[in-house]
């Protein structure tokens, strides 16, 4: 009997999957516990409208991506902060700084756990190369200017 799982079934499969089960396991076991739905042309089309639906917007999302990142290739964001002698930042800039100056200079809204700072930060002035992580597959690159506040 084909079976699609509504919930993730320990050595069977994941929510969504179409699986071929024995009858009796499928009647007594999967059915009753609403772990899965009969495979019926009605449940199978509704399966496949949700696949193309998450498959469109994953599609927007890696569109989305790249636009963000040929954008930020001829961005750079100017942060200033205290600096002691010979360049060196009392502190240093965090990527929580850095994603709070780009939402506000140019609104672009990036989460702080993507962009790639070494060493923990920023600790120099000057101008400084970033990465960001902005979907799988997909990095960009800014400039950092730190100047002395």
């Amino acid at each position: 009997m084909k079976v699609i799982l509504t919930q993730d079934v320990k050595s069977q499969g994941k929510k969504g999957d179409l699986i071929n089960v024995s009858d009796g396991y499928a009647r007594n076991f999967l059915l009753p516990r609403g772990l899965a739905k009969e495979a019926t042309k009605q449940n199978l089309a509704e399966l496949e409208g949700k696949n193309e639906s998450v498959a469109y917007r994953k599609n927007q999302e890696e569109l989305r991506a790249h636009g963000i990142s040929e954008r930020l290739k001829e961005i750079t964001v100017n942060i200033s902060a205290k600096a002691g002698a010979g360049g060196k930042l009392f502190g240093s800039v965090t990527s929580k700084d850095v994603a709070e100056a780009l939402k506000s200079q140019y609104n672009i809204d990036i989460d702080k756990r993507k962009i790639e700072l070494a060493d923990g930060g920023i600790k120099t002035l000057g101008v400084t190369s970033v990465k960001v992580n902005l979907y799988p597959k997909i990095k960009g690159e800014f400039k950092v200017n730190i100047t002395e506040a």
